[in-house]
C-alpha cells in the first residue's frame, strides 16, 4: 500500500453512511499519525488460520466491518457451492473474549441476509464444540470467534471446513478471492438486514448431548476411575475462557470431582487475574497451583479462553508442583493412550498417531515401541486434521492421537482441531490410572526419561510489533536461509530443512525433496537427534525458536 493510500481509505471510512456514526466520531478524533497508518496502512491478512487482530476501528483491526466483510465473502464462496450447501448452512460459535459475541452474531445475519441457513450457539462454546457441531449438524462450514490464547486486547475469525476442520488452504484461497471482489468495508455488496435476524437458527441442544456422550466413550480406565475417582484432588482453572461448562461436565459425568477457581470463573473479557490467558505458561496457573496447595490436589488444569489448550502442573517428587510442557503432557498422553488400547486388545495394527514437526522427537520412540506409525506434520492443528481425513475418513488406517507442543491434543476423530475438553478427561483418568497402580504421572515421565533417554525442550519467542511485524520476522527466516549453518552450540547440523522449498540440505550439500505443505520455518537436525526450529508464529507478531 503506498505511503499515504492509508489517509484515503481512513477519509473514505469517517464519510462513509455504512459505517456506524459513533464509529466515524471516533475515527474523526483520532490524532496519532502512526496509530492512524497502523489501523489503515494494510488490510488484517485473512489466512488459513482466518483473521486475527488488535480490536479496534480500521482495515489492519477486529471490528464489525472487517468481520462482516470477511462473512460476506464467505457467503459468496458457499453460495457458488449451490443450493445444498446454502441449506446446509454455516454453524457459528463463539468465546468470552471482547465483543465475541457480537462478531458471531454479526456474522450469522451476514449469513442470513444472504439467504444461508446460520445455526448460532446461544453461550459461550469452545472451539472443539464447534469443529464437532460441523459435523453433527452436516453444515458446509463453522466460524469460531476467538484469538485464543493471545493479550484481551486481540480478536479472531477461524473458518472450518465441512469435514470440522480448520479451512483448507485451498478453500481459503477462494474465500480470499470473494473477499477481495468486494472490494473495501464500506461497499453496498455486504448485505446485513437486522430484519433477517429472525432467520438465525439455535443451536439444538442435542448436539451438546452427544459431544459428551461421544468423547465418554473415548474413555479408557472406567475400572480405575471407579475405585479411586471419588479420592483424586483435582483443581481446574478455565481462565475466565469458555471451557468451565463443557471441562466440568465431562469430568462429573466420568466420575471425577473437580475443584474451580472460584476467581477464574467468571466471563472476564478483561482475563484480569492473569497477564495473557495462556495456559502454557506457568503465571497462568498460579492461582490454580495456590489452591492445589491449600486443598493438598494431586494436579492442576488450566484450559485458554476458546478451550481448545491444556496447560498441566503435577506434583514432582519433592512435593512441589511442576508445569509440563507441552511435549511432556504429549508423551505422557500419548503413552497413556497407546498403553491402555494395548492392554484392552484394542490398538489395531494399522494405528496411527500425529504430531507438529517442531513437537518433541521422544514421540516417534513411543510410538515405535507400540508398533503404531508417527506422522510429522507442519504447524497447525488443520494439517492433523487432514491427516485424519486421509487415512482414518477413508479406513486405510486408524487415528489414535495428535498433538501439538503449544499444549493442544486431540483423541476422537468427533472433531478435527485441538480439543482441551477430551485432553482434560484423559489426563484426569491418567491420574486416577496411575494411582491405582501406586504411581504418579510424575513418576510415569521418570520411567519415560529413563526409557527413551532424557529429551529437554525449550521455546523463546521474539515479540514483534507495528505494521510490518510480519514482513519482518520472515525476513529473519529467509536470511536463515541463506546461511550455511555447521554446528549449533557445538553439536553438528546433520541436515538442514527449508520448509517454504520443501528441501532437505544434507551437511555434504545433497538436496532432497521433502513431501509437505509448504511454510517458512528452517529446522536444523542435529546429531544424536535433537533439533532447532525458527518459524514466525501463525497466530501473534511472534518469531518462535
Amino acid at each position: 500500500m503506498g505511503n499515504t493510500m492509508y489517509k484515503e481509505i481512513y477519509k473514505t471510512w469517517i464519510e462513509s453512511e455504512n459505517i456506524d456514526k459513533k464509529d466515524r466520531e471516533e475515527l474523526a478524533s483520532l490524532t496519532d499519525e502512526k496509530d492512524i497508518e497502523y489501523r489503515f496502512g494494510k488490510e488484517l491478512e485473512f489466512g488459513t488460520a482466518g483473521m486475527r487482530g488488535i480490536i479496534g476501528l480500521g482495515i489492519n483491526m477486529m471490528n464489525v466491518y472487517t468481520v462482516k466483510r470477511a462473512t460476506q465473502g464467505l457467503a459468496e464462496y458457499v453460495k457458488s457451492l449451490g443450493e445444498t450447501a446454502i441449506k446446509r448452512g454455516v454453524v457459528i460459535s463463539y468465546d468470552t473474549r471482547r465483543l465475541s459475541y457480537e462478531f458471531a452474531y454479526v456474522s450469522a445475519l451476514v449469513l442470513a441476509s444472504n439467504g444461508i441457513n446460520a445455526y448460532l450457539f446461544s453461550d459461550v462454546h469452545p472451539v472443539p464444540m464447534l469443529s464437532y457441531a460441523v459435523k453433527k449438524l452436516k453444515t458446509v462450514a463453522g466460524i469460531m470467534i476467538t484469538a485464543s490464547h493471545n493479550p484481551k486486547e486481540y480478536n479472531g475469525y477461524k473458518v472450518y471446513g465441512e469435514d470440522g476442520a480448520q479451512m483448507s488452504p485451498e478453500a481459503t484461497a477462494e474465500v480470499v478471492k470473494y473477499i477481495t471482489a468486494i472490494g473495501s468495508c464500506t461497499s453496498d455488496k455486504i448485505l446485513c438486514d437486522e430484519k433477517k435476524s429472525k432467520l438465525i437458527k439455535k443451536v439444538p441442544k442435542s448436539v451438546d448431548k452427544t459431544y459428551y456422550k461421544t468423547i465418554r466413550n473415548l474413555s479408557l480406565s472406567k475400572k480405575e476411575i471407579a475405585k479411586v475417582g471419588k479420592k483424586i484432588k483435582l483443581v481446574y482453572t478455565p481462565v475466565h475462557g469458555s471451557g468451565y461448562v463443557p471441562v466440568t461436565t465431562i469430568l462429573k459425568k466420568i466420575g471425577i470431582n473437580a475443584t474451580v477457581v472460584p476467581e477464574q470463573i467468571n466471563k472476564d473479557t478483561e482475563f484480569s487475574t492473569v497477564q495473557v490467558p495462556n495456559p502454557e505458561n506457568r503465571e497462568t496457573l498460579t492461582l490454580g497451583i495456590k489452591m492445589a496447595d491449600f486443598k493438598k490436589a494431586d494436579v492442576v488444569f488450566g484450559t485458554d479462553p476458546d478451550c481448545d489448550r491444556l496447560g498441566v502442573a503435577i506434583r514432582d517428587d519433592k512435593g512441589g508442583f511442576k508445569v509440563l510442557s507441552g511435549n511432556q503432557t504429549g508423551i505422557l498422553l500419548l503413552d497413556y493412550v497407546l498403553r491402555r488400547l494395548k492392554e484392552m486388545g484394542k490398538l489395531d495394527k494399522n494405528s496411527f498417531a500425529v504430531k507438529s514437526f517442531v513437537s518433541t522427537g521422544m514421540a516417534k520412540l513411543i510410538a515405535d515401541d507400540y508398533g503404531v506409525t508417527l506422522y510429522e506434520t507442519p504447524v497447525g492443528f488443520k494439517f492433523i486434521g487432514e491427516k485424519i481425513k486421509e487415512l482414518d475418513d477413508t479406513g486405510l488406517a486408524k487415528f489414535v492421537f495428535g498433538f501439538e507442543e503449544s499444549c493442544g491434543y486431540l483423541r476422537g476423530t468427533h472433531c478435527r482441531d485441538k480439543d482441551a475438553v477430551v485432553a482434560s478427561m484423559l489426563f484426569a483418568e491418567m491420574v486416577c490410572y496411575y494411582t491405582y497402580n501406586n504411581k504418579g504421572v510424575f513418576a510415569r515421565l521418570s520411567e519415560l526419561y529413563s526409557k527413551y533417554g532424557f529429551v529437554f525442550d525449550t521455546n523463546v519467542s521474539v515479540a514483534y510489533s507495528g505494521l510490518n511485524a510480519m514482513k519482518e520476522m520472515n525476513a529473519v527466516v529467509d536470511k536463515m536461509k541463506t546461511i550455511k549453518v555447521d554446528e549449533i552450540g557445538g553439536i553438528k547440523v546433520i541436515a538442514t530443512r527449508d520448509y517454504s522449498s520443501a528441501k532437505r540440505i544434507l551437511a555434504n550439500g545433497t538436496c532432497e525433496d521433502m513431501d509437505t505443505p509448504k511454510n517458512n520455518a528452517v529446522y536444523y537436525e542435529l546429531e544424536g537427534g535433537s533439533f532447532v526450529c525458527i518459524r514466525p508464529s501463525g497466530t501473534e507478531p511472534k518469531l518462535k525458536v
